[in-house]
């Protein structure tokens, strides 16, 4: 199964540059982006100019969004239902993207563990 790496995931290994289950995911091909975590990572990199960052990100396979607007409506409420404030329209959609695509999602932010309990969403 493919696993959607979000932002947080991302940022970390580029500060740090070790993360063993990103690189075991990467090493077997089954790493996954969309546009909008592109958007969120790549401005930064190119006024960095880390050209080779944005070369590796090219590569990984991009899936592309639908966006239900009616089912981010839907989300949003169950989560402010069960107590999850805060979570923006941009992390909705991911979480959208990987239930609709069969994805697991990898995440450093903590709201995305909370929404996974009231919704198909699959954690990495």
């Amino acid at each position: 199964m493919s696993v959607l790496v979000d932002s947080s995931v991302w940022i970390d290994y580029f500060r740090s540059g070790t993360e063993t289950a990103l690189d075991a995911l990467i090493d077997e091909n089954l790493v996954v982006v969309n546009d909008l975590i592109l958007a969120e990572i790549l401005p930064a990199l190119h006024i960095r100019r880390q050209r080779k960052l944005i070369g590796i990100l090219r590569e990984v396979t991009k899936h592309p969004i639908q966006v239900d607007w009616d089912e981010i409506v839907q989300t949003q409420i169950t989560c402010l239902r069960n107590g999850i404030n805060k979570v923006g329209v941009p992390d909705l959609i991911i979480a959208q993207h990987a239930i609709q695509n069969g994805l697991q999602l990898l995440s450093r932010d903590k709201h995305f563990e909370r929404l996974s309990r009231y919704t198909p969403l699959a954690l990495y």
